[in-house]
């Protein structure tokens, strides 16, 4: 962890000099385009002054002074092109003009390794057309340091649209089991029979062995409704359960993974998050920012049945031949958060953990007054120090 807190100076460092790089340039260019003006207005008219005193020294009477009052209009026309094709070159120019530049009031821009930005993304999208689900970072925002362990942060103000604190809330990251949160949108979408029954086949389950994944518990063979694969999907974080609603729905897991894809694009949040498979399973193409799964998260808690299987605790499945009695699959982070002081009361979330992200959650509470709020972190060293930053986020800001 020290070691990730070290190069996260060395980021800051290197965003400063790009930033003042980029401003020296850009004063360079219009330093240049003001020496320019300069020289154009003096040359221009001392230039129409001696083609008008050479018209009357040649005799050229009153006509040739109107071919020369003509000659100064095309001249003040090429001005005009010059500075035109000059301002064009500006905004084309890498990083553009300063007020263009992302980042350029904070001094954060993206670095190698750090792609693109779910802000710069929505930088853009303001031009067009705010989504439906989006927050903003104010003047007050806070900025997060070790008082979070975890790498990655965000803390929404859900009514407010409004970013209350954050750590790292636009750099790409990979969202492990939080994916599922997406998952279960997706499939909640398609699905028409939640008492469907699905059979648990070997493609359900060689996925999750070969990647060793977590699972609810689930055997081959065994008949289950889809109603249980929707729990087993988030409570267990159950990777074979996340695999059969991807093949109940779609048919296949490529083609479910597509229309993830396309909601992620519908969200408006395509340019900072891609997904490769419905489980979470670590890929260098598989990523997204905390602030593209809180929006995710509201949009899955705007669907009634993902906010009840988010917002339950423990569920149990159908009773099948495999489990007579049913399986009683537990939410932890819930039962785990439940105890902690936190101001108010913590209603839904969603773990998550791979090595290349440590352990992660998504979280939703309401304060004593009924204000929504959305925390996400992502690479904490164990379950417990995630926990606790979402119990510390919370009671900082509903307290």
């Amino acid at each position: 962890m020290e070691d990730r807190f070290e190069d996260g100076l060395d980021i800051d460092a290197e965003r400063e000099r790009r930033r003042n790089r980029r401003r020296d340039e850009m004063r360079r260019r219009k330093e240049k385009q003001r020496r320019i003006r300069k020289w154009l207005r003096v040359i221009i008219p001392a230039a129409a002054g001696i083609i008008i005193l050479l018209a009357f020294m040649a005799g050229k009477g009153i006509g040739k002074a109107g071919e020369a009052g003509k000659a100064l209009e095309e001249e003040a026309g090429t001005e005009q092109a010059v500075l035109q094709t000059e301002k064009q070159g500006e905004e084309n120019m890498p990083g553009g003009v300063e007020e263009d530049i992302p980042g350029a009031e904070t001094g954060e821009t993206a670095l190698p390794g750090q792609e693109e930005t779910g802000e710069t993304a929505l930088q853009g999208q303001e031009e067009k057309e705010r989504p439906k689900y989006f927050a903003e970072k104010a003047e007050d925002t806070l900025q997060l340091g070790g008082d979070v362990a975890s790498t990655y942060a965000v803390f929404i103000d859900w009514e407010k649209e409004s970013i209350l604190a954050e750590k790292n809330a636009y750099v790409r990251m990979n969202p492990a089991s939080m994916t599922k949160v997406l998952t279960l949108l997706v499939a909640a979408e398609h699905i028409d029979d939640l008492d469907d029954r699905v059979e648990i086949t070997y493609d359900m389950t060689d996925y999750s062995y070969m990647n060793g994944c977590s699972n609810a518990g689930f055997e081959r063979e065994e008949t289950v409704t889809v109603r249980d694969l929707l729990y087993g999907t988030i409570l267990p974080s159950g990777a074979e359960a996340a695999m059969g609603l991807a093949i109940y729905t779609a048919g296949s897991h490529e083609t479910f993974v597509g229309w993830m894809n396309e909601k992620l694009e519908e969200l408006g949040l395509s340019e900072s998050a891609h997904f490769t498979n419905c489980v979470g399973v670590y890929d260098e193409d598989h990523y997204c920012t905390v602030y593209d799964m809180a929006m995710i998260m509201e949009a899955a808690l705007d669907n009634e049945l993902c906010r009840e299987v988010l917002s339950s605790r423990t569920y149990t499945t159908s009773e099948t031949e495999e489990h007579p009695e049913g399986m009683i699959l537990s939410n932890w982070f819930l039962r785990r958060i439940e105890d902690k002081e936190v101001g108010g009361k913590v209603l839904a979330g969603k773990t998550g953990f791979v090595e290349e992200s440590g352990s992660c959650a998504t979280s939703y509470g309401k304060d004593k007054d009924g204000r929504e709020y959305i925390c996400v972190t992502a690479n904490a060293e164990s379950q417990w120090i995630c926990i606790n930053d979402h119990a510390g986020l919370y009671q900082r800001f509903m307290e």
